[in-house]
């Protein structure tokens, strides 16, 4: 048994230590927001702040996030930053399929915690989710609308 954080709960989990977060959080916990997309923390649609970190959950183990303040797409407008990243998105419409979507959401708004202006060189950095629909364009302008507002 393990004990994690998640969205403010503290939950006992029965899993094996190194069992990928990502599954702990959909399949025993039933937070389906955060999404499996390659399974080799690249496409970033696994994203979860940890800490206020943005990670790929689906190559964190769960050990590794014992004791730390995990955040998922579920809990992420309960952030001031994050209401504001889910406000831009709406805003501006930049999801098209939607699938990577809560994985760029919370990458957004670990960025804005720590980068509350950033540049366009900052948000392309920092940035790192694959969009397969190629809304790039719109997320950075998310960002940027959420950093002004």
């Amino acid at each position: 048994m393990i004990d994690i954080t998640v969205n403010g709960r503290t939950h006992r989990v029965a899993a094996e230590a190194d069992t990928p977060l990502l599954w702990v959080l959909r399949d025993i916990l039933n937070l389906t927001g955060t999404k499996y997309g390659c399974g080799v923390a690249q496409c970033g649609a696994c994203t979860v702040l940890l800490d206020g970190q943005a990670m790929r959950s689906c190559a964190l183990p769960l050990e590794a996030a014992a004791g730390a303040e995990i955040i998922t797409i579920e809990a992420i407008e309960s952030d001031p930053v994050g209401a504001k990243v889910v406000k831009a998105w709406s805003e501006l419409g930049v999801a098209q399929c939607g699938y990577c979507q809560s994985g760029q959401v919370v990458a957004a708004t670990a960025l804005l915690k720590t980068t509350p202006a950033p540049t366009a060189a900052e948000i392309g950095a920092a940035m790192t989710n694959l969009c397969r629909c190629g809304t790039y364009l719109d997320i950075a302008a998310a960002i940027d609308t959420a950093a002004r507002a």
